[in-house]
């Protein structure tokens, strides 16, 4: 993943337990103060939120140690890898695509940043300017070839970057 895909895990990991954990705990216990907990709708909701805070936590955290930072801006991009933006031509269609290869917590297919796991990217992967390969689709198949290949950042192409607010439960 990039640097500003792990940041963003980074901060997201540090606001639910920092903030968001220590807050929905002390509505717990407000709610558990109000008396009996089995009809308490306030303390369940409370206990709920947590469960989920916990577990994102847990996830956040699995993901945050096994994770792999590259900064694709310091490789030449004279061949299609991490962090490429790439420019083919279907060669049945001649229509002309953009792809950018990215982490898999970055991608945003429908925005053209493909994960370097896709049939796609793996397919293009290691290619240069010029060359053609096929993707194989599960009715069809696909053959392209590089145009142009470049670096572009990720998180300047990204239209749904997470922000504080998207890191809270309601």
């Amino acid at each position: 993943m990039s640097l500003e895909g792990y940041d963003v895990l980074v901060e997201e990991f540090k606001f639910l337990l920092n903030v968001e954990k220590p807050k929905v705990a002390h509505e717990k216990l407000v709610a558990a103060a109000q008396g009996d907990r089995s009809e308490n709708a306030d303390y369940h909701a409370a206990k709920e939120k947590l469960r989920f805070i916990d577990k994102r936590l847990y996830y956040l955290n699995s993901i945050i140690q096994n994770s792999q930072i590259i900064d694709p801006s310091l490789y030449e991009h004279k061949r299609v890898g991490f962090g490429s933006t790439v420019d083919v031509i279907n060669v049945q269609t001649d229509e002309e695509e953009t792809f950018t290869l990215c982490g898999v917590l970055e991608s945003e297919p429908e925005n053209g940043l493909i994960s370097v796991h896709s049939p796609l990217a793996k397919a293009m992967m290691g290619k240069m300017v010029g060359e053609e390969f096929k993707v194989k689709l599960p009715k069809t198949s696909k053959e392209y070839e590089i145009e142009k290949i470049e670096y572009i950042n990720i998180f300047s192409l990204k239209k749904n970057i997470r922000v504080k607010s998207d890191f809270s439960f309601h």
